[in-house]
């Protein structure tokens, strides 16, 4: 469960408006699937049933029922979808809306940092790309749950897919037969070549994640659940996920894919809103 304070779910509850049962203009369709599309989580599954069953009191049943860094999850996504809102309506922010939105984002920002991998946002679902966002969310949830000796196979899958998007994106040659580590390495040599790597350090952390990566490949094969193997033990499986997920991380930081304006989320229906 997770460790939400009294005052902190007051200032919640104000500003996600939950008097009365509702949470912000969500009907119960849209809030059951903006939920779906933050988690994979189905918030009205009979786990969130609590006394009404109203929005409001469903979302005390998660507060309550999931740890923190999904809590703070949903959280930091109605936050960007209530400002969202705001900006695009040409509404005023208040000054006292300003200040409980920046109040519950350093709530989200707390919890968030309760996840075991410190930079598990890098492993990121792409709606372009349905297997991909599948495979990001999959790992995703293994790590919700604490799991992440189960999830290293699909990182590993996660990882291939990914640095086969980046040699894609700046026409760097590979094939099957090529490993992930020499890919990995190819596309390095690009960074390098294309003076997107500022200091010398920076280039030998790199170029030391391309020998993680070859030892990756063997942890894949023989200690995780891509065959029968009995598995990597979890710490050593949360130190190989956190050292990824950063590397991961700084390469999003650094080399961004150009990407469309994100639509505004679509579903709210004013005439759905019924909060029981």
């Amino acid at each position: 469960m997770s460790d939400l304070s009294g005052i902190e779910k007051m200032k919640l509850e104000k500003f996600l408006d939950m008097e009365g049962g509702y949470v912000l203009e969500f009907s119960n369709r849209t809030f059951q699937e903006f939920i779906k599309d933050s988690l994979e989580i189905d918030i009205y599954d009979a786990r969130y049933d609590y006394a009404s069953g109203s929005k409001a009191n469903r979302m005390r049943a998660f507060w309550k029922k999931e740890p923190n860094y999904p809590v703070g999850k949903l959280l930091s996504d109605m936050l960007e979808y209530w400002k969202a809102k705001k900006l695009t309506r040409a509404l005023e922010i208040t000054p006292s809306e300003q200040a409980l939105y920046d109040e519950c984002h350093k709530i989200s920002v707390r919890l968030r940092e309760d996840s075991p991998v410190e930079h598990i946002d890098a492993i990121q679902a792409d709606t372009n790309d349905k297997d991909f966002s599948l495979l990001a969310k999959s790992i995703h949830e293994s790590i919700q749950k604490n799991e992440p000796e189960v999830a290293l196979d699909r990182l590993h899958t996660y990882v291939v897919k990914y640095t086969k998007r980046l040699c894609d994106r700046h026409g760097i040659a590979h094939n099957k037969k090529i490993p992930l580590h020499a890919m990995f390495g190819g596309y390095i040599k690009h960074l390098k070549n294309k003076n997107m790597i500022a200091s010398a350090m920076t280039e030998r952390i790199l170029k030391t994640s391309i020998s993680i990566l070859e030892a990756f490949n063997d942890v894949r094969n023989n200690q995780s659940f891509a065959h029968d193997n009995p598995i990597l033990n979890y710490d050593e499986s949360l130190l190989i996920f956190n050292n990824v997920s950063n590397a991961i991380r700084f390469i999003n930081s650094i080399d961004q894919e150009p990407k469309e304006e994100p639509e505004l989320y679509a579903g709210w229906e004013p005439d759905d809103a019924i909060p029981f």
